[in-house]
């Protein structure tokens, strides 16, 4: 399964804000924080049993409302707390008998600090610190002797994007020297090696939302198209096709955020479908597209949907997770609806996969009637 657990929306600030439910990287778990008023505590979902279930993680004093919350591969779920303004603090929750079991970590000392998304291996936490000009990334969980600086990138950071199954290739959106933003590949295996990712034009921002791992499938973010309003279009790591934005995309007075994409579509990029989160004044709502399709399907989400989250089954199912009075936590599964045009493009697969991300560095614009 593919999940997605931050909302690559940003807010004016142009801090990514986090989804209400973080799902691991198998789709195991998920996480979030809740409760009534100010008596917030995490809860732990299981989501791959016969039916997903819920359990309360509370402690003697509750939770802060920014609290934030990672969910591991094991059960446990890493917590991090911000005390006093610059320390930060991490734990480990679990449930051991009629209460919760805390195993601190240790803590950080910075200004911004954000937890990454699950990482793939479902087994480490990482944390993003941005400076003024420097970010640095912490693996907070998973190490031998608490957290430990794992990578210093040049530039401030925005987003967060795994690229591999293994948790070494990290993709984050950086703005180098005040320019425009761009989005690079650092190796947490080579003490925070860059590599350029996106450049599609020198002066257009372009941010990684989202990554597939076995298709090799990008869905991107860029003003590219049309500067100062960012478009969103798909590319394939290791290809040196255009970067294409399809105007069914292109949806009028709504926001449309990707957040999961079909895993198990090996090397087939074009046959993923990816789920969409579709914002506007009156609600949220579902989003389903294809590369190799001519539109984008809209579907009612489930009432009390966790909007931002789900997971894809790789035979094609979307399991939205939702929580209401009466089911405290269930998902609902949805398909794409049968496609009645031909397909829009079809791609070749590449003769050899790349394993390192190779530089989409001035990749043309794809003409509009190809794309769509």
């Amino acid at each position: 399964m593919t999940a997605c657990a931050i909302e690559t929306t940003t807010d004016g600030g142009g801090a990514v804000r986090p989804a209400r439910l973080t799902i691991t990287a198998n789709g195991a778990y998920a996480a979030r924080l809740t409760g009534t008023g100010d008596a917030l505590y995490a809860e732990r979902w299981t989501l791959d049993g016969p039916e997903p279930y819920a359990v309360p993680l509370p402690l003697d004093q509750p939770e802060e409302a920014h609290a934030q919350l990672l969910p591991l591969a094991d059960g446990r779920v890493l917590i991090g707390r911000r005390v006093d303004g610059l320390r930060h603090t991490f734990s480990l929750l679990y449930p051991t008998g009629p209460g919760t079991g805390q195993l601190p970590l240790g803590a950080v000392e910075a200004a911004e600090l954000t937890l990454l998304p699950p990482s793939p291996d479902g087994i480490c936490g990482y944390a993003m610190c941005v400076g003024a000009d420097t970010t640095t990334i912490w693996l907070v969980a998973g190490g031998a002797f608490g957290p430990e600086q794992v990578a210093e990138v040049k530039g401030r950071c925005t987003g967060g994007v795994w690229l591999d199954r293994t948790g070494r290739m990290l993709a984050l959106d950086r703005c180098l020297d005040g320019g425009p933003v761009k989005a690079v590949a650092v190796d947490l295996e080579r003490g925070g090696e860059v590599t350029p990712l996106l450049q599609i034009t020198a002066e257009s921002d372009d941010r990684l939302l989202l990554a597939d791992p076995d298709s090799g499938l990008l869905l991107i973010g860029s003003d590219a198209p049309s500067p100062g309003h960012e478009r969103l279009g798909w590319g394939v790591l290791g290809s040196l096709l255009p970067i294409r934005f399809p105007d069914c995309l292109r949806l009028d007075d709504v926001a449309v955020t990707p957040f999961a994409v079909q895993p198990g579509q090996v090397l087939l990029p074009e046959t993923c479908s990816v789920a969409l989160r579709i914002d506007a004044a009156g609600g949220s709502w579902v989003g389903m597209w294809q590369p190799a399709g001519r539109r984008t399907h809209q579907l009612a989400a489930p009432a009390g949907w966790l909007a931002g989250a789900g997971v894809w089954t790789q035979e094609g199912v979307l399991r939205l997770p939702y929580a209401t009075q009466d089911t405290p936590c269930g998902l609902a599964g949805l398909t794409v609806p049968p496609e009645p045009v031909a397909v829009e493009v079809t791609i070749a697969p590449p003769e050899q996969r790349v394993c390192r991300p190779v530089p989409l560095q001035q990749a043309p614009l794809a003409d509009r009637k190809a794309a769509g």
